[in-house]
């Protein structure tokens, strides 16, 4: 999962968003990791469950991660200011150099803000202990 994630990252130039669904344990941290791996990020990916957001900004381009498991109504969304991360990560500000990657667990809250032409869907299922199978959709 880490390598095929790197692998993807090393690709990516910046706005790209990766909506992650699956049960919990099928992935979509250790698929962050391998984000922040091919995108040359030193720092340690951990999952944001009780935070809801890291950002790591010390690789090729700022990875931020949410996780919104806990989150119930969109309303506490706002506080995140998710929808201003998502205008920044294409440069849409006066920080035109500033392109992040976001990659977003549980997303099913937000699926309405999220940009439908920069919105990778990646559902994780449980094949096995060691197998998983993930469905990509979105633009590549």
């Amino acid at each position: 999962m880490i390598e095929f994630a790197a692998g993807m990252a090393r690709t990516l130039r910046g706005g790209e968003v990766f909506a992650l669904v699956g049960e919990l344990g099928t992935g979509k941290t250790t698929f962050v990791k391998g984000l922040a791996l091919g995108l040359q990020c030193p720092s340690i990916v951990t999952s944001p469950t009780f935070n809801l957001v890291h950002r790591y900004p010390d690789g090729r381009l700022t990875l931020i991660h949410y996780d919104l498991y806990r989150l119930k109504k969109f309303q506490e969304i706002e506080a995140l200011d998710l929808e201003t991360e998502l205008h920044l990560s294409q440069g849409d500000s006066a920080l035109k150099d500033q392109k992040n990657v976001i990659a977003i667990e549980w997303p099913q809250l937000v699926q309405s803000i999220l940009p439908a032409d920069r919105t990778r869907w990646i559902e994780f299922q449980e094949l096995s202990d060691f197998n998983r199978s993930l469905t990509i959709t979105g633009p590549l």
